[in-house]
């Protein structure tokens, strides 16, 4: 019964040609579904509920690898099929090697094409492939809420190999992560662009966390990008107040961004007033060298977020895309003469812009 299910893509298509000459609605969705759990099954039976057959499509490992790093997947493809297939809810299930799903639906031209709903309709940029034929995108909401990283992580740390680990050191707190292969980041400015803007900020109950600052870092992160933060502080030098009172003033941010299920990799600051003329104050590049060198960064697929020119200027120097957001001082301070690639209303229209631009990019 579950082999019977597995079929090969190009196998796929006449029976969906026949189960649509036969008035039978054809759903499609697919995943990695890498350690299968009760958020997957509990998403899959609602797909199911949406049409008559449901075709799953699986990433290869090949592709898995490509989106989330050479430890994954950690269950391999031909036993993710039999597990998927194995689910009464699953008709037919299919591995295909590419990153984006519009060959399959190409191929396939199911009448639904089903997401889970963290995703929006004007996100998709296979609507087009959709309308040609007729298809519809249907979204269904995350009700178990169960992340395949989160229990790998578990699992890592009852073994006693932490997945993760709070640390400071060097001027630089942040939550460790094992990652092999480099990897595109979204460097944020802090104040004005996480958090509201206050001056000299150093008091923890002050903070104050920007609307949809959690979930574009959130949607950065499922895209596959690390989180960097980085930040002048020239309070610091100044004596306005101490190393350690940034410290406490990021464990509550930490706390505040891991219970939205976010992961901050590092952040990096400069402590110099501008008089000093200091290489890691922004624009200056040995922060971002840094983190280039430490978390094995390609500068080239990364991004700069900030509220200001100078976090703009630091992006173009470092070669990465910028954006601007429109909090803080929405980059009306007139320090340099640069322009952003996207200006975006908050960090969640900077991520759906970036994904927007980085699906156009992708080869079918």
């Amino acid at each position: 019964m579950i082999t019977a299910k597995i079929r090969k893509r190009e196998e796929l298509v006449p029976i969906c040609e026949f189960l649509r000459s036969a008035g039978k609605t054809v759903g499609f969705t697919s995943g990695a579904f890498d350690l299968l759990h009760a958020g997957h099954a509990d998403y899959l039976e609602k797909a199911k509920a949406l049409c008559d057959t449901l075709v799953v499509g699986v990433n290869s490992d090949r592709s898995v690898r490509e989106y989330k790093g050479p430890d994954r997947p950690v269950v391999p493809e031909s036993q993710r099929l039999k597990l998927v297939a194995a689910l009464e809810s699953v008709d037919y299930v299919f591995l295909f090697d590419e990153r984006r799903n519009r060959a399959n639906l190409e191929a396939l031209k199911p009448r639904f094409y089903i997401k889970a709903g963290d995703y929006s309709p004007e996100e998709l940029t296979s609507s087009d492939v959709l309308s040609s034929f007729g298809g519809e995108i249907r979204l269904i909401p995350i009700t178990e809420a169960v992340s395949s990283s989160d229990v790998i992580g578990r699992i890592l740390a009852s073994s006693g190999r932490p997945a993760k680990a709070f640390t400071e050191k060097d001027g630089a707190v942040h939550i460790e992560r094992r990652q092999g292969k480099r990897s595109p980041a979204v460097f944020l400015d802090r104040d004005g662009t996480v958090i509201e803007e206050a001056e000299y900020l150093h008091e923890p109950e002050r903070i104050r966390v920007l609307p949809n600052a959690l979930e574009g870092m959130k949607r950065f992160q499922d895209m596959g990008y690390r989180i960097v933060l980085i930040t002048n502080q020239p309070g610091i030098g100044l004596g306005y107040y101490t190393k350690e009172d940034f410290y406490r003033v990021n464990r509550v941010l930490f706390k505040q961004v891991s219970d939205a299920g976010v992961l901050i990799d590092k952040v990096y600051f400069c402590p110099h007033g501008k008089s000093e003329k200091c290489d890691c104050r922004k624009p200056g590049q040995a922060l971002v060298r840094r983190a280039e060198e430490e978390l094995n960064l390609d500068l080239t697929r990364s991004v700069m977020i900030g509220d200001k020119t100078s976090d703009i200027e630091t992006g173009r120097r470092a070669g990465m895309k910028t954006v601007i957001v429109r909090t803080g001082f929405c980059g009306k301070d007139g320090e340099y003469d640069v322009k952003p690639d996207w200006i975006a209303g908050d960090l969640l229209d900077a991520a759906k812009q970036v994904l927007h631009s980085e699906r156009k990019t992708v080869q079918p």
